[in-house]
């Protein structure tokens, strides 16, 4: 399967786009095709065993059907062109149209030829575009194009002596285009300004010198350097220097994080203090900044069945709208009188020039995209705005445990001394036992408190690790015995000390891990460790409940751990000692039951869950390709507070989208009902269209600036 795309420059009609595409997935061979308006892009895939990729003329010739003014360009193209912009003719030429129309309705005592000569002047120089058009579409059998019908309007109103009210219509409805198309390009600058986190230099490393290239031309295991105040163009391993870097256009997290020789760095990071060499790990197009890229522009393709809807009532609309015009003209006469023709004729054409979904058909996939970006800038990367719109739908929030509700890794809850023993004391002596070992309980405790007592150096008068094999022994499954300035320690499980007959008194906790100390054949004390809950997670299990979502654990840990979790944070449910299947067959149990469920999971372990889900939310490692691939919703810092996020742009989303559709369909419903009473006019149907569809890209566009407030969130 290949992936082709155009930029369609110019596109400005968003019901024009969507026949475009519609077109476009009619070719035999294009497995999926779609239209980014938002972006003025057409990309499409095909089959290459059962299709050639489509010429350039071939786009063009359907784009042309449907758009004849578009100019269809390769991205690389439009990338290295740079088309001299028209913004100001065409503001000159509205100007100039309004000024001779202001000039034909204030100055009186005009002869009749000479206003009617400047309101000819007005309509030709405002309307001339859609004449053009009109007549190319109507060449093309595109008989609903807006731009047809409203030349068919406005004709129609000359032809019954409402020349003002023609010019007028004509004049304000370029104005409203002009304003639209204006509205639109800001929230196409807004989205790619939020996902401008590509570099286009890196700087090469070669025989003590740095050369300027673009990041496609690096290769791995290159060195490159970045500056303070840069941004990393590709994933590496920092090979000099040490630097903090700011990850926020990745997780939408601000907190700098510092980094070390070693260490890995991900692209589209910014670093702020220190030049580092970076050791290059990933070709451009494999790293981190270019797949998230890629996965937000490519969530266009996932369209809403709010999207989906729309689409298809865009389709029938037009022509249902058209066809009540004509039943207007046509049929009152005949029953009031043909006297009364030219007012029946005003009122159906008010229906023509009300007769384009564009409010609709423009707003609504903006306002999705919108979501999907304002969720991006926030570290969460979402695939399509069906995922999105779905998240309003979820009402079970299913959780792993390991990493997702606790830390995923052993931290120490108490340290207990025995009589006689300090506890400072106690720990400082664990931590030098545990010194050398590479155990996960031996990491927990060397991580305990800033800094790590010196090891005891061999040669220095003090009884140390002279010998390793004689001075620590490793004794597996049950700990270590390490002899420390002429004592001898063990500091391992219950059996450790029971085998070498110290008495003490075992703790009992089937939940923790706990380590036992002595000194000689004298227990000084135990230290107790446990995968802790993440602080966060009570607040977000709280807001889910508030929420009136049940809240599920599932875990291949013991009961009892299970149960300590699950009943500190309060869960619904839980089920614990589970195998990768039985947590795949729960959730489909529960979805079987008309559950709408959400699992979120480490995206590593869980994939045939994550996958089986209603939507599938991972957390894990930033930048982590097996969470990329294996979830519907990525959560790029390892914070569940992320997951409220979500929630909230996806309501704030549905709530935009839904005023947007209530709006237009509204607006447009009353002007065509007051038109047949005649209480409407053109004026009125022109502010239904264009006005209207204005209105509703600058709603949609109040998605991008949207914060989520997890404290007063409500869906």
């Amino acid at each position: 399967m290949s992936k082709v795309t155009y930029v369609l420059e110019g596109l400005g009609c968003a019901n024009c786009a969507a026949k475009i595409e519609t077109a476009v997935k009619a070719v035999e061979g294009i497995d999926e095709a779609y239209v980014d308006f938002s972006k003025s892009k057409l990309v499409y895939a095909y089959d290459e065993t059962r299709q050639q990729q489509l010429s350039m003329d071939a786009i063009v010739k359907i784009v042309h059907t449907y758009e004849p003014d578009v100019i269809v360009k390769t991205p690389e193209a439009a990338k290295s062109e740079n088309s001299s912009s028209s913004e100001t003719r065409e503001r000159l030429r509205l100007l100039t149209g309004l000024i001779l129309f202001a000039a034909a309705m204030v100055l009186k005592g005009l002869p009749e030829l000479v206003t009617l000569a400047l309101l000819l002047f007005a309509y030709l120089l405002s309307g001339y575009p859609v004449i053009i058009k009109a007549f190319k579409h109507l060449f093309n059998k595109q008989w609903f194009d807006e731009n047809f019908l409203m030349f068919i309007a406005t004709i129609g109103a000359i032809g019954i002596g409402e020349y003002p009210e023609a010019v007028a219509v004509m004049l304000f409805y370029e104005i409203g285009e002009y304003f639209q198309d204006l509205a639109v390009g800001k929230s196409r600058h807004a989205i790619e300004a939020l996902m401008d986190i590509r570099p286009e230099i890196a700087h090469l490393v070669a025989n003590g010198e740095t050369v300027d290239k673009s990041p496609e031309f690096i290769a791995v295991g290159d060195v490159i350097r970045v500056k303070p105040g840069e941004r990393v163009p590709l994933d590496g391993t920092i090979l000099k220097g040490e630097t903090d870097v700011d990850t926020s256009a990745l997780t939408g997290e601000s907190k700098p994080i510092s980094l070390a020789i070693g260490e890995s760095i991900l692209s589209g990071s910014v670093v702020i203090t220190g030049a580092v060499d970076i050791t290059v790990t990933k070709r451009y197009e494999d790293s981190t900044v270019t797949k998230i890229l890629e996965l937000v522009e490519d969530a266009t393709a996932q369209k809403s069945p709010t999207e989906n809807f729309i689409t298809k009532f865009a389709r029938y609309y037009t022509p249902i709208v058209v066809l009540l015009a004509a039943m207007i003209i046509a049929i009152p006469p005949f029953i009031y009188g043909f006297d009364q023709f030219s007012a029946w004729l005003y009122r159906g054409l008010i229906f023509l020039v009300i007769s384009c979904p564009c409010a609709l058909v423009i707003s609504i996939p903006l306002g999705f995209f919108s979501g999907i970006g304002n969720a991006s800038s926030h570290g969460i990367l979402i695939k399509g705005s069906n995922y999105l719109e779905a998240l309003n739908t979820i009402d079970t929030v299913v959780f792993d445990k390991t990493g997702t509700l606790t830390h995923g890794k052993l931290a120490i809850s108490a340290v207990t001394p025995a009589d006689g023993t300090d506890a400072d004391a106690l720990l400082s002596i664990a931590k030098r036992i545990e010194s050398h070992s590479n155990h996960p309980i031996a990491k927990a405790i060397l991580s305990a408190g800033k800094t790590v007592p010196p090891r005891p150096q061999p040669n220095t008068g003090n009884i140390g690790f002279v010998d390793l094999s004689e001075r620590y022994e490793e004794l597996s499954g049950m700990g270590i015995k390490a002899t420390l300035d002429g004592k001898t320690y063990l500091a391992g499980t219950e059996k450790l000390l029971k085998t070498h007959q110290i008495d003490f008194t075992p703790i009992a906790s089937p939940v923790n891990t706990v380590v036992y100390v002595a000194e000689g054949s004298r227990y000084i004390g135990s230290i107790t460790l446990e995968d802790q809950v993440k602080d966060e997670a009570f607040a977000v299990i709280d807001a889910l409940k508030k929420l009136q979502k049940q809240t599920v654990m599932l875990t291949g840990d013991q009961i009892a751990v299970a149960s300590a979790v699950a009943n500190a944070l309060h869960l619904d449910d839980y089920h614990a000692e589970l195998m990768p299947a039985d947590k795949y067959e729960i959730v489909n149990r529960l979805i079987a039951e008309g559950h709408q469920v959400a699992f979120v999971g480490d995206g590593i372990n869980d994939a045939p869950v994550l996958a089986g889900a209603t939507l599938g939310l991972s957390m894990g490692d930033l930048g982590s390709d097996a969470a990329i691939e294996a979830s519907d919703i990525v959560i790029m810092k390892d914070q569940l507070t992320s997951i409220l996020d979500a929630f909230n742009i996806a309501a704030q989303t549905k709530k935009i989208v839904t005023q947007n559709i209530v709006f237009a369909i509204g607006i447009k419903v009353a002007i065509m009902a007051l038109g047949v009473f005649g209480l409407s006019s053109m004026w009125m149907a022109i502010f239904a269209d264009v006005g209207v569809a204005l209105l509703a890209v600058l709603n949609a566009m109040r998605v991008l600036r949207f914060k989520p407030d997890r404290l007063n969130f409500t869906a």
